[in-house]
């Protein structure tokens, strides 16, 4: 009996071990899986089975029509090749919009009209007022969604459109359903609303993607009109409400153009992954390009066959920017690959701003940030501190004439573990705008000095590194 034991040990360790050697492409992830499965007889081989294995990508390949077996020995990669041939037909484009191109295949979106709403107390009358004047479909999609405050209003005008005979549809992340203690899934319910929970997590059966979540906010209304960004269904966005505790200033957009069915492409993708219904009934896409000005590019990122679309995109981006690059993340841990571009680009010449709260609502992320901000601070990239309240904005201009907005951080989490959107918008009068708010905080902001960062207390110091260790996972 002892020898079936070890034999069965064996097999199954064999077999993890050459699937972690394999497929995981980040040596440091490979060698923690390689101890793990060797120094923990069965429960390391039964670890990484159920951790290890990205199972989203596969999920994402039955979507698209490819099935790939359960133990799959290929790469841990987006299913795409970039080859130069491939864009030869392409007229001339400027660096900075090639980029983008390359690094998703997706094409730029013309005629797009573009409105910046800052805080709730722009997003949320405008999202109202679109889903009351909805005769086809509401799509939502968010991390968080309270029920109270503003989120009842919203739940409100989404049972006035049930009953108008419009169909709702909304997707809440399972992990960001935990903050509202799970209220808002019968609350919508009850209102008629067609809800569904992206990758719950569960202890029985064992939730595989638990560490996987659908950061997205997206709303799309009849196919014409569509907003995303950083604001979730919450009251914390009512920054000029004065009974509220935990002000969180962000921005969203409100789009018209082409780009509004790109980004109902996402929620119907989101939506087969959650439920495994395909929807069929949703407007069709408008004959022509729109009325504005605004150039898109919609960058669909995520753990499955999007791998890396966004953490590519800002890698080249940071490369091709000929003279600023400013970023404003209420997250700010970047992957050494990432940070050694904005420290090239620093010593092009590139004026490089970034801003940060000066105290989030997660510490700890905090304090990883602090110890490799010398990194940055010693090749003259400028960081600035945000006062309260906290800023949980995404936004990144370059060179006066390029925007990303969208759900995603600055951080490892984002760019590697959560799905994720951005879009690309190029405009002059547009980056102006977004360039100009940005600069109105750091007017108000405390620059971050590398003198102030040596100066930590050993025991400060000790504390941010060690949660700097975590930094992919926070």
């Amino acid at each position: 009996m002892s020898w079936l034991i070890i034999s069965l040990h064996i097999g199954v360790m064999a077999l993890a071990l050459v699937h972690a050697l394999i497929y995981k492409r980040d040596h440091r992830a490979a060698l923690g899986w390689v101890g793990v499965i060797v120094l923990f007889p069965i429960a390391g081989p039964v670890l990484y089975f159920i951790f290890g294995i990205n199972r989203i990508r596969l999920v994402a390949r039955n979507f698209s029509g490819h099935y790939l077996p359960f133990l799959h020995f290929g790469y841990e990669r987006a299913d795409r090749q970039y080859t130069a041939s491939s864009f030869d037909a392409e007229p001339p484009l400027p660096a900075i919009m090639r980029v983008g191109k390359r690094a998703t295949r997706e094409p730029v979106s013309s005629g797009n009209r573009i409105e910046m709403l800052f805080n709730g107390e722009a997003f949320f009358p405008r999202l109202i007022a679109a889903i009351d004047g909805a005769t086809q479909s509401v799509l939502l999609s968010s991390y968080l969604f309270s029920p109270r405050g503003i989120g009842k209003e919203v739940i409100l005008a989404m049972s006035r459109a049930v009953t108008r005979g419009v169909a709702v549809r909304v997707i809440i992340d399972g992990t960001g359903a935990l903050y509202s203690a799970r209220t808002a899934f019968s609350s919508l319910r009850k209102a008629g609303v067609d809800v569904a929970e992206f990758m719950p997590p569960s202890l029985i059966p064992p939730s595989f993607g638990v560490n996987l979540r659908n950061h997205r906010k997206i709303a799309i209304v009849d196919g014409r009109e569509a907003f995303f960004g950083g604001i979730n269904i919450d009251s914390r966005h009512m920054v000029d409400d004065p009974d509220n505790s935990h002000k969180t200033k962000d921005v969203h957009f409100l789009a018209t153009g082409p780009v509004v069915q790109s980004l109902q492409k996402v929620f119907r993708r989101d939506w087969w992954m959650a439920t495994r219904q395909e929807l069929k009934d949703l407007p069709s896409p408008q004959e022509g390009g729109g009325s504005g000005s605004v150039c898109c590019r919609v960058i669909d990122d995520g753990p499955d066959e999007n791998l890396d679309a966004l953490a590519m995109t800002l890698l080249g981006l940071f490369s091709a920017a000929r003279e600023s690059i400013t970023i404003m993340t209420p997250y700010f841990l970047l992957s050494r690959e990432l940070l050694s571009a904005l420290q090239s680009a620093s010593l092009r010449g590139v004026q490089v701003q970034v801003v940060i709260p000066q105290r989030s609502n997660l510490r700890f992320i905090d304090w990883a940030t602090r110890n490799m901000l010398w990194e940055l601070l010693l090749w003259d990239v400028k960081v600035y501190a945000q006062p309260a309240p906290f800023a949980h904005t995404k936004l990144l201009a370059i060179d006066g004439e390029y925007v990303m907005a969208g759900s995603a951080n600055m951080d490892s989490r984002s760019l590697r573990l959560n799905f994720e959107l951005g879009v690309e918008m190029y405009d002059k009068a547009l980056a102006k705008q977004v360039s100009d708010h940005i600069q109105e905080a750091i007017a108000v902001s405390r620059r971050v000095t590398l003198a102030e960062v040596d100066k930590r207390p050993i025991h400060h110091r000790l504390r941010d590194a060690f949660f700097w260790l975590f930094s992919s996972y926070l």
